[in-house]
């Protein structure tokens, strides 16, 4: 009996952990662009699906849209929210990206090319959790600047 308890009590208290984790993770999830609520600037990017979910340590978050030109684009990314540049797939205009946590519902995201930044994000997940407010400036390919506002419904 004392062999049960004692194996009970770590699977209890890692299954608490995780749940505690995922709960208090606002932006873990699916997220679904609301184009109504949104306004999404010419030559700005559209992403239709943003995904986010453990990895390890790190958060793996992957992306399903289409670029300026109306070409689909799937991109991934895995990082910490720590301020640092982590590699990023799938995007021919970015290689790198950073993500900066302010607080439990908000972050600031910096995308690279090469050395350069091409897009920053300001991210906010509303107080109840449904909805999550993505605003962006960047430059197009063809050097354009644009700012968007993007709304996403959790799914």
């Amino acid at each position: 009996m004392k062999i049960r308890s004692s194996m009970l009590f770590p699977a209890l208290f890692v299954l608490t952990v995780a749940t505690c984790f995922a709960a208090n993770n606002a932006f873990m999830g699916t997220w679904k662009l609301n184009e109504s609520k949104s306004k999404i600037a010419a030559g700005g990017p559209k992403n239709h699906t943003v995904v986010y979910e453990a990895a390890g340590d790190s958060t793996k978050v992957t992306i399903d849209g289409t670029a300026a030109d109306g070409t689909p684009v799937h991109s991934e990314w895995i990082g910490k929210f720590d301020g640092k540049d982590y590699p990023s797939t799938g995007n021919p205009n970015e290689d790198m990206r950073s993500a900066k946590m302010i607080n439990d519902h908000t972050y600031d995201v910096v995308s690279k090319k090469g050395a350069k930044v091409v897009l920053k994000a300001h991210i906010v997940v509303a107080p109840d959790g449904k909805t999550r407010t993505v605003t962006s400036q960047g430059t197009d390919s063809m050097g354009k600047a644009f700012t968007s506002v993007a709304v996403y419904d959790r799914q």
